[in-house]
């Protein structure tokens, strides 16, 4: 690994701080540090013990050592969530109703399937969920910090996005509702809700954006990333349509699928899970997650590859 693949927390404005993880793919997502007169504040944690203990000596010597007073999950994928069993006792931890209980009943984090290759060592990490939590919104009041949290109010990459928004230095948290320069997931999610979820995105007017992979946005690249997004999910949808119209399973579908410009994004052998995922949408028949990864790693030629 060479020093631009490093992670690294970079300054976003005056005491917000993102922390960066190159390239964005399988398992290696983007945090937030937020430093106050009240202590620190994280936005997400790290995957493994490893990845998430340099994101916690990152903070230290960027907050010169102030508590983590609270933490804020972004969702309950454990590339944002396992991490928090490594933050003291005295966090709190904060999330949806439904990133709660997402992680309490997650069984990768306790032996991740093969679908991998390496499969993930998580090192020490435990289940450790929000105890704190809302299905709309919350505010923290920390020294002069105002940190809205908001849910879009559906489904979009999980049914338990938050975003985390700080309208003092319009800076915006996105969690997985933004993937930059990486492959869009959302298998767990909806589409139409992602979807609609962009332009609820656009309403804030962001000037600085951390998505939860991939490098930092500003304001003037954000409308090309949602404008990606939007044709990603509608060639996803239009993918899925067609397949359904001609009776194709979801593997058939996504191997029929052209992604063009979008087949050189990491991650690009996602198409099978998001089609699993439109093809339930429309059939209202729960998605099979066995089946889409097992697709996913069909249409791969192998398990997916990690570097955490």
């Amino acid at each position: 690994m060479n020093h631009q693949d490093q992670p690294a927390l970079t300054t976003v404005a005056d005491g917000v701080f993102a922390w960066v993880q190159p390239d964005g793919s399988w398992w290696i997502n983007n945090a937030g540090v937020i430093d106050t007169a009240d202590g620190a504040i994280l936005i997400d944690t790290c995957a493994t013990e490893p990845r998430t203990r340099a994101l916690l000596d990152a903070t230290a010597h960027a907050t010169d050592s102030a508590p983590i007073t609270f933490a804020v999950n972004t969702h309950q994928h454990g590339d944002h969530t396992y991490g928090n069993s490594l933050l003291p006792d005295s966090t709190v931890i904060i999330g949806h109703d439904n990133t709660r209980a997402g992680l309490l009943h997650d069984p990768v984090i306790d032996g991740c399937p093969p679908f991998w290759d390496p499969v993930p060592d998580w090192g020490s990490v435990t289940r450790r969920p929000p105890v704190l939590t809302t299905r709309t919104s919350l505010t923290l009041h920390c020294g002069q910090q105002r940190i809205e949290l908001h849910h879009p109010g559906y489904a979009a990459h999980t049914s338990g996005d938050l975003v985390a928004w700080l309208p003092g230095q319009r800076v915006l948290f996105t969690g997985d509702l933004l993937f930059h320069q990486v492959t869009p997931l959302v298998f767990m999610g909806s589409l139409d809700g992602a979807l609609r979820a962009l332009d609820w995105i656009a309403r804030f007017e962001p000037a600085h954006v951390i998505p939860g992979h991939g490098p930092l946005i500003d304001a003037g690249t954000l409308p090309d990333v949602l404008d990606s997004h939007r044709r990603y999910y509608r060639l996803v949808l239009d993918s899925a349509e067609a397949g359904l119209r001609e009776g194709l399973t979801p593997l058939a579908a996504a191997r029929r699928c052209r992604l063009d410009t979008f087949a050189n994004l990491p991650d690009a052998e996602r198409i099978a899970l998001n089609i699993h995922r439109a093809y339930a949408d429309h059939t209202g028949i729960d998605l099979d997650l066995n089946q889409a990864f097992s697709d996913t790693i069909t249409l791969n030629g192998g398990p997916m590859h990690t570097a955490v």
